[in-house]
């Protein structure tokens, strides 16, 4: 039987949300957990992979057992984890659902400030004032559609295709001192969201116009691109899939 589990993750502490041989991880975690509880091994396929510090509201994984969960499976879980993590829910799905290859959406926030405030530096990165967000939005208005996004992907990373079909993107003032980033596609490269708010910062500071930045895009090289935005401000926040997935 497969199942869907949707939980989220502060980052901070992790080195990235997926296995690995050297630091914690989250997925390493929850399958020390579902060990613990179900005394079998059990793998977890994400929806995808985030960074070391990056965080995510909402994160899919898929799993499969072969006896029917017992009761109140996301509440043992949720007290064998530590406060990092956070299930809320668990769902059966058809056997062939695939958490990464079926989602059709997903969407990511990067929370900016210029206030100092030890309360936002979990999930907001600390920036300076004077930032055009209208000149940031005109050219993150060269974002949208599919193409391809070479400039923005971590080099040496093993993809077939760096063509993605982004569908939103946009900076959103919630105040004077706080402000996000929201961009949605069906599909992100390696790094790929710190790289365009690390080059959109560089045009919001007047070091970079909307043109350079469209040449950015057209160049396919990530040596063209600004520096990438660090990990604490960004956030997985929402993964969209089809209907019939789901029992």
């Amino acid at each position: 039987m497969r199942y869907f589990i949707t939980f989220a993750y502060n980052g901070t502490d992790f080195h990235g949300s997926q296995t690995q041989p050297n630091g914690n991880t989250v997925q390493a975690e929850m399958e020390a957990a579902f060990a613990t509880i179900l005394r079998v091994p059990v793998a977890l396929t994400f929806a995808g992979r985030t960074d070391a510090g990056v965080h995510a509201e909402k994160m899919v994984a898929h799993f499969d057992v072969e006896k029917a969960l017992p009761a109140n499976f996301a509440g043992r879980l949720n007290n064998l984890l530590p406060d990092s993590i956070a299930v809320s829910d668990i769902c059966r799905v058809i056997n062939e659902a695939h958490a990464r290859f079926d989602a059709i959406e997903r969407t990511y926030r990067y929370r900016i400030t210029t206030r100092k405030d030890p309360f936002l530096y979990i999930n907001h990165t600390r920036v300076a004032k004077g930032l055009d967000f209208e000149a940031m939005n005109q050219a993150a208005k060269w974002l949208i559609g599919k193409q391809d996004f070479a400039s923005f992907c971590r080099t040496h990373t093993d993809v077939k295709t760096t063509i993605c079909d982004v569908r939103e993107a946009r900076w959103v003032q919630e105040n004077e001192t706080e402000a996000y980033f929201v961009i949605s596609a069906d599909r992100f490269l390696r790094n790929m969201v710190r790289a365009v708010v690390g080059t959109l910062f560089e045009v919001g500071k007047g070091k970079m116009t909307e043109v350079e930045f469209k040449a950015v895009i057209e160049a396919k090289d990530r040596c063209r691109a600004g520096h990438s935005a660090s990990a604490e401000g960004l956030s997985l926040v929402e993964i969209i899939y089809p209907k019939n997935n789901y029992v």
